[in-house]
């Protein structure tokens, strides 16, 4: 293994020329890493608006098929830009998660339904125009996001997503035989096969560490699936598939080919939905500032521009009201592979829309996408604690570029403990007002971003000696 083919130099380079058979694959562990979660939020939205089975059961599927085009276009545009839209970073967009407790909560306002799923369309419209908005104001408004700022924010996105990572290791918290010896087993050679990769070899296999840990996944559960049974009974009783079996059938039954719909649901116009969502947005561009800042920390050693930042907010806007056209939730960075770039440093644009391309045919061919999601949780699992983890460094990278001062200290302990806490268990905020769940009920990463923003406005600077 240790004379695996040298890893083209422009690998690390944003503009480098490298070639396309080293190119695919270090796009397309990219595509593996975010697969899933691209897919996850439009699940949980639409069967939470009761649009999951039955006669809507056609709709879902076109949407999900619309979230992977989506996305793959979105990203196309963040990395090469159309005017001032995009940050030219390499950053992979895809369907955001953090919407999820915003939109859970219209979707519960307003009954459900096609109506309801319509209005988070019109807000998410209307919000990311507002946040296309924000990013042309951003170069002003970058002193409110020194690195102590946006360092907290990374890190914070990085501790929510670790929980998800462990989730996934043991084969997804919705699945009968969650945390079985056969889902750890599997997640756990995952990880250690990527460890192999990544630290016994050298050059390409190296850097595409995690793309041949997912492919020893699948091998492995492969063979499981012939040595193994595949079903299990629950204690009532009732028999069910294990969730690290492999489903064919699902590849088998998809189309070759298939052209997405434009506005398979009409969009909505409702304050109820837009008032929430707008809050939302803004927490979105402050979330996507950390991202850009830290996949170019971890992936080039220096801060991003303002030019970057502000070309990523805007991407990140445009591109969340253009899926509502598509009928797909909001579209932003994905943190998921800002941990893969910080892992590997590997930066080039032209590998990063490799995988693009490779989403925009998952859209088109339905089979391409159904081969990719049947992946085993347990598999994304494995490589997925590694990455998340490495998006927590990113973050204390970026927070130990400036003296750790009182002032600085202060910032990161009190937006971490106060703000991620309070994120990170929202039963603390049950007898709160229902406008302050939406917002800060969601995720750690809001209420983390907003206490670490106050607290660098409202606390002393530091004297300078």
């Amino acid at each position: 293994m240790k004379n695996s083919p040298a890893l083209s130099e422009a690998a690390f380079q944003l503009d480098g020329k490298m070639p396309l058979k080293q190119a695919i694959p270090l796009g397309l562990q990219h595509v593996l890493a975010m697969f899933v979660g691209n897919l996850t939020p439009l699940l949980i939205i639409t069967g939470t608006c009761g649009l999951a089975g039955g006669e809507f059961a056609d709709l879902q599927l076109q949407l999900l098929q619309n979230a992977m085009l989506v996305a793959g276009i979105v990203t196309l545009v963040q990395l090469f830009t159309i005017g001032p839209v995009g940050g030219k970073v390499p950053i992979i967009m895809g369907t955001s998660s953090g919407f999820i407790g915003v939109f859970n909560s219209v979707a519960a306002t307003m009954g459900g339904g096609v109506l309801a799923y319509g209005a988070i369309m019109g807000a998410s419209i209307i919000g990311g125009l507002f946040e296309t908005v924000l990013g042309f104001f951003l170069k002003p408004l970058r002193k409110f996001f020194p690195s102590v700022v946006t360092g907290t924010v990374v890190m914070s996105i990085g501790l929510s997503l670790i929980s998800v990572g462990i989730n996934s290791f043991g084969g997804g918290n919705t699945a009968k035989d969650f945390g079985s010896m056969e889902n750890l087993l599997l997640a756990l050679f995952v990880l250690v096969m990527i460890l192999v990769f990544k630290h016994g070899t050298k050059g390409f296999a190296s850097s595409s560490a995690i793309l041949l840990g997912i492919l020893c996944g699948y091998a492995a559960a492969f063979v499981m699936g012939l040595v193994l049974p595949t079903t299990g009974v629950t204690a009532d009783g009732v028999e069910f598939t294990k969730a690290w079996v492999l489903n064919w059938d699902k590849v088998a039954n998809a189309a070759w080919f298939e052209i997405p719909a434009l506005l398979p649901v009409k969009p909505v116009f409702d304050m109820r939905a837009i008032a929430p969502v707008l809050i939302m947005f803004v927490v979105t561009a402050v979330e996507t500032v950390g991202d850009i800042s830290g996949v170019m920390e971890g992936g080039l050693g220096r801060e991003a521009t303002d030019k970057e930042l502000a070309g990523g907010v805007m991407c990140d806007g445009l591109g969340s009201s253009f899926a509502a056209l598509f009928g797909v939730l909001p579209n932003t960075s994905f943190s998921q592979n800002v941990g893969l770039v910080a892992m590997t440093k590997v930066v080039n644009r032209f590998a990063l829309a490799t995988g693009a391309v490779f989403l925009i045919l998952c859209g088109l061919c339905p089979k391409l996408g159904a081969l990719v999601s049947i992946m085993p949780q347990s598999v994304l699992g494995g490589a997925a604690v590694m990455m998340f983890s490495s998006i927590v460094i990113s973050g204390i990278q970026l927070i130990t570029k400036e003296p750790l001062t009182p002032r600085n200290l202060s910032i990161v302990s009190v937006a971490l403990g106060v703000g991620y806490g309070m994120g990170a268990n929202t039963g603390i905020l049950a007898q709160t007002p229902e406008a302050v769940r939406l917002v800060f009920g969601g995720s750690g990463i809001v209420p983390a971003a907003m206490v670490a923003i106050l607290l660098n406005i409202l606390l002393p600077k530091d004297e300078v000696k």
